[in-house]
């Protein structure tokens, strides 16, 4: 296969052209419960989870973002049965995140509004990588023995450590325009991820020139930051129009020396 390439086809035919266990990491989000026009693009649900199994290395993890819409006054539950059906074909359901948004659309009707989608962490076997984020903390109050007092008793100080813990699953991002990216043609996608949540998921399931794919390029922040952060990167989207968006992007990201070895 052609690496560094978005392969303009349905993904279950850019995965039948792959051998077994060759992928190191999967991150997508699928057009879940039609709330994204696809021009009537039929989703094979469990054929494409089928094929996920089949071409992810043992040891490797998938992030699948998705969430659920609200039809005849109750939520689809989507997003679980999904999760749980890569648990009944042998995958790990390894963590249930969230990718909550700082500044979601606000919403009509009697629920509050809904700010986030759930990032399920599919693996399959336990993960061969795992590079934590982390954020300082800071231990207060340890106290040690400073002398003993005139009458016998015992007197102590306060000391402080500072430390790093790793943060917790829940990951907040800002979204909209200007902010998921500064690349102002990837707006021309309904929904695009914020490049931030892909680094971030990323950096901590892969190690550089690791295999990266996207079943659902879209507008192709994927690609673009697996090639900033020296993964390669391998994308299928069905939509021609939305390839040309997400080469076109890669190209201006490519001639403003984004990459700093260009693509792999």
């Amino acid at each position: 296969m052609e690496i560094n390439k978005i392969y303009n086809e349905n993904c279950l035919e850019t995965m039948a052209k792959m051998p077994n266990e060759f992928i190191d990491f999967i991150i997508t989000s699928p057009p879940y419960d039609d709330l994204r026009n696809y021009d009537g693009y039929e989703f094979e649900f469990e054929k494409i989870a089928l094929e996920i199994k089949r071409i992810l290395k043992k040891g490797g993890v998938m992030i699948w973002v998705v969430g659920d819409k609200t039809e005849n006054g109750s939520e689809t539950g989507t997003s679980f049965r999904q999760a749980l059906f890569f648990k009944e074909i042998g995958l790990n359901i390894h963590d249930t995140m969230i990718y909550y948004k700082n500044n979601p659309m606000p919403t009509t009707g009697n629920r509050y509004h809904q700010h986030f989608e759930y990032m399920f962490a599919i693996s399959k076997g336990s993960p061969k990588t795992f590079n934590p984020i982390t954020e300082p903390t800071k231990y207060r109050g340890i106290a040690n023995m400073k002398n003993r007092g005139q009458n016998g008793s015992l007197e102590y100080e306060k000391i402080s450590r500072t430390s790093e813990k790793k943060i917790g699953n829940v990951f907040f991002y800002s979204v909209g325009g200007g902010i998921s990216t500064k690349d102002k043609i990837a707006y021309q996608h309904p929904a695009i991820f914020p490049e931030e949540l892909v680094k971030d998921q990323l950096i901590t399931w892969t190690n550089k020139q690791d295999l990266v794919y996207d079943p659902f390029m879209g507008s192709g922040t994927t690609a673009k930051v697996a090639a900033l952060y020296n993964r390669f990167w391998i994308g299928s989207e069905i939509s021609s129009e939305y390839v040309l968006i997400a080469e076109k992007r890669l190209e201006d990201a490519f001639k403003n020396n984004l990459f700093i070895n260009g693509f792999n």
